[in-house]
């Protein structure tokens, strides 16, 4: 939505690679015309590149995404069929909003691991989070079926199913992903989020309270259950919750633009016309 200000930091991964210095012998004397010629020395082969330590993989995680972009790359091109660091190379892309990098890094994983299921999931939240959600319902269906018992690959096709223009079987995903992982703020969001699109934001906020109360809840959510109480006109309450996780600045323009979208009578324009500016 366009009322939350988002900062996308674009990457080129591509790195020039040192040119090859080849070593020469000192100059001989000149040979008879009969002689063989000198031959040139061997080129020395630098030492191969060792992969990260898991401690350094763990530390790897705090890094922001331009970082983390850049050393699983790094990781990537020591071991091509390293399954961990070519997913984690896409969710760093796609935090910086480089989704087609994203899907193509996660496809590569599939080539040789067609069964990842963290790598379809990748695919599939790239695809959502350019807007295309009709191309994330096969690969996490995908998902699905490898891991039946994971909340993550109901909770995306839900996402997947909404953006596809197909409610029923997103609220039916949303609640499949929930019975999964009933305390799982994540999942309650998304659900959340779904009843919000759809007109119902008291309902909406009694799902995010409670995924707000969770000890494991992110910024997200909190930001989310600010949204939907600015969307209901209280204006006060937003605040006081966004200001938990946001700089006053972003504050005050996201509360700005909430005030805007309020009629004189406290009454909010539909989602639907938020998400399109109307």
């Amino acid at each position: 939505m366009s009322a939350f200000a988002a900062t996308a930091l674009v990457l080129s991964l591509a790195a020039a690679q040192p040119a090859a210095a080849f070593g020469f012998g000192k100059a001989k004397p000149a040979a008879p015309a009969t002689a063989a010629p000198a031959q040139p020395q061997a080129a020395a082969r630098p030492p191969a590149r060792q992969k990260a330590s898991a401690q350094d993989r763990k530390m790897a995680e705090r890094l922001d995404p331009l970082a983390r972009a850049a050393f699983w790359a790094r990781e990537v091109e020591t071991d091509a069929s390293d399954p961990e660091a070519g997913v984690a190379l896409s969710q760093a892309l796609r935090a910086m909003a480089k989704y087609e990098d994203a899907i193509e890094a996660a496809q590569r994983v599939l080539v040789a691991h067609p069964n990842n299921a963290d790598a379809l999931l990748e695919v599939a939240r790239a695809q959502i989070g350019r807007g295309q959600g009709f191309y994330a319902i096969d690969p996490a269906r995908q998902a699905q079926a490898l891991a039946p018992r994971d909340w993550r690959a109901p909770s995306l096709l839900g996402v997947a199913y909404e953006q596809a223009e197909r409610p029923e079987e997103a609220l039916a995903a949303h609640r499949q992903a929930l019975a999964l992982a009933p305390d799982n703020p994540a999942a309650l969001c998304n659900l959340a989020l779904f009843y919000a699109g759809h007109g119902d934001t008291a309902q909406a906020e009694t799902l995010l309270r409670t995924a707000a109360a969770k000890p494991d809840a992110s910024m997200a959510v909190r930001q989310n259950l600010a949204l939907v109480l600015g969307l209901q006109g209280r204006l006060d309450e937003a605040e006081k919750i966004a200001r938990q996780d946001l700089p006053p600045d972003v504050v005050a323009n996201n509360i700005a633009y909430l005030r805007s979208a309020t009629g004189p009578a406290g009454q909010t324009r539909s989602w639907e016309g938020l998400r399109s500016g109307q």
